[in-house]
């Protein structure tokens, strides 16, 4: 079945070739789920271009935006691993 049509697949890489990461490619694929996050980030981030104090951030909306994507993501990362 798929375990041995993917054990095949890896016995056809050869050792010098390096294995494709398409978590970039999920990421891209989740954010329309995340948009009310991104969006966020991006409104403080605008926000706070102008702070002269450098005491300003959007650490909060970052780590919403990506836990979003990561949570996302990860079911369809690792559904393949062992």
């Amino acid at each position: 079945g798929r375990v041995a049509a993917q054990r095949s697949a890896e016995a056809k890489m050869s050792d010098d070739e390096d294995p494709v990461d398409h978590r970039p490619d999920l990421e891209e694929a989740c954010k329309p789920k995340c948009q009310k996050f991104i969006d966020a980030y991006e409104a403080c981030a605008t926000r706070i271009e102008k702070d002269a104090t450098g005491e300003a951030h959007c650490t909060g909306q970052y780590f919403d935006m990506w836990g979003c994507v990561d949570h996302c993501v990860a079911p369809k990362v690792f559904k393949d691993t062992k």
